[in-house]
């Protein structure tokens, strides 16, 4: 009887900790190709301040301190309907043609982000800009409302990287 008890206790035990995982790191990678020069897409790329000028998701971008291209540099992005986030860039390298950034404060339902986006040359004439990130979801729960799954935080991550990503290459091949 007493075996059977702690076995009960231990199974509940163990069932109460495999449920409380924290959420597992989630990947998304998006690549366009831009009939342009590399060097003109990394122009435009390349202002860590000067998202909103290609992004049409962003109605604002300014630097709240540090210097644009500078390791430590903080920036305020304005969502079009007014939410804010703060990112700061935490890798520049204007030679390899990439920089890497993480959120320090966002209403998204996220943890943990940080983002790279690299430009390179690409087939034939062509840039590749790819825009990569990694994070995990905010809502820690088993069960979070479609919107905060993992399923609903990758689609919302591929949205932004495809409507910036879109909407540069129809900025840079008109």
């Amino acid at each position: 009887m007493k075996l059977s008890l702690v076995l009960l206790i231990l199974g509940t035990l163990a069932a109460g900790s495999a449920s409380g995982d924290p959420p597992k790191t989630l990947r998304v990678v998006e690549t366009v190709e831009i009939k342009a020069p590399l060097e003109k897409v990394w122009a435009t790329v390349k202002d860590f301040d000067g998202l909103s000028k290609w992004h049409p998701a962003f109605s604002g971008d300014e630097l709240v301190s540090g210097s644009n291209g500078k390791v430590g540099a903080v920036r305020k992005l304005t969502i079009k309907d007014g939410p804010i986030l703060i990112e700061r860039l935490i890798a520049f390298d204007d030679a390899h043609h990439a920089y890497r950034y993480r959120i320090v404060k966002s209403p998204l339902p996220l943890a943990h982000y940080s983002s790279t986006i690299t430009v390179r040359p690409g087939k034939a004439g062509m840039t590749e800009v790819t825009w990569s990130g990694t994070y995990q979801r905010k809502n820690t729960s088993d069960n979070p409302p479609e919107a905060e799954s993992d399923a609903g935080t990758v689609k919302l991550v591929k949205g932004v990287y495809r409507g910036g990503l879109d909407n540069l290459k129809k900025m840079l091949e008109g």
